[in-house]
């Protein structure tokens, strides 16, 4: 994989029938808390009502094609230190290191973007070992073990929260 192929921008209205392609996969949206997207005008309805309004939701791109996202979601009031990340991409394109790679991106961009903000988290289901790679390949350190802490998909789930602090290194 050229990682130079791979960027990092706002989505955008045309980015309807890509982001369609992975958001109706029930493999990428399985651990997601939203579920799969399954017309064109769906698509397109979710990119204006919740993507584009989302403080920091970027599209990851191959040679600029939506193939995922990756968001950061600032606390408020005297919480905003802090921010959630969260990332999905297309399930034909795991395991290629892209992920890792946007990851890296969006740290060192959310870090100036958001001048309070300190530390970065992530919540990630026990099962999800593609997700826990990234994170530590990254550089985040799993701080503990969440019993009956998350709400997905009509369940409350078990979690690991990792964490990134703009002090840290990336790896």
């Amino acid at each position: 994989m050229d990682y130079s192929r791979i960027s990092l921008r706002p989505f955008k209205i045309s980015d309807a029938d890509d982001l369609l392609k992975w958001t109706s996969d029930e493999k990428v949206t399985y651990y997601l808390r939203w579920n799969t997207i399954t017309t064109i005008e769906a698509a397109s309805n979710h990119i204006q009502e919740v993507v584009i309004p989302h403080p920091w939701r970027r599209s990851i791109c191959l040679d600029d094609r939506s193939i995922g996202y990756i968001s950061v979601r600032p606390e408020s009031g005297s919480e905003c230190h802090r921010a959630h990340i969260g990332y999905a991409i297309g399930s034909n394109y795991w395991g290629q290191g892209i992920v890792t790679v946007a990851v890296k991106m969006a740290i060192q961009i959310v870090f100036k973007d958001f001048s309070n903000l300190v530390r970065l988290e992530a919540l990630v289901e026990p099962e999800n070992i593609g997700s826990q790679r990234v994170l530590e390949k990254v550089g985040f350190k799993k701080e503990g073990f969440l019993r009956k802490y998350g709400f997905n998909k009509g369940e409350i789930k078990d979690m690991f929260i990792y964490s990134f602090l703009s002090t840290d290194k990336i790896l």
